[in-house]
């Protein structure tokens, strides 16, 4: 546990993207699960979110 607040607090922008994409990856997931989407499709929607997650973690460091 101690690792984890350490890392937490060393590579904050890093903790917030990755809890943030893990997130809305998985709110993807349940919102498009019956959209029928082929497995290429889903690795790209899955690689923009990642994407949009980083950009709003590094948006959220602005303050």
């Amino acid at each position: 546990m101690d690792e984890l607040k350490r890392f937490w607090t060393e590579h904050s922008l890093l903790s917030n993207w990755i809890v943030l994409a893990i997130g809305m990856v998985v709110i993807l997931f349940f919102s498009a699960r019956h959209v029928g989407f082929l497995p290429s499709q889903w690795a790209a929607v899955i690689g923009a979110t990642i994407l949009l997650a980083g950009a709003c973690a590094w948006i959220i460091s602005w303050e």
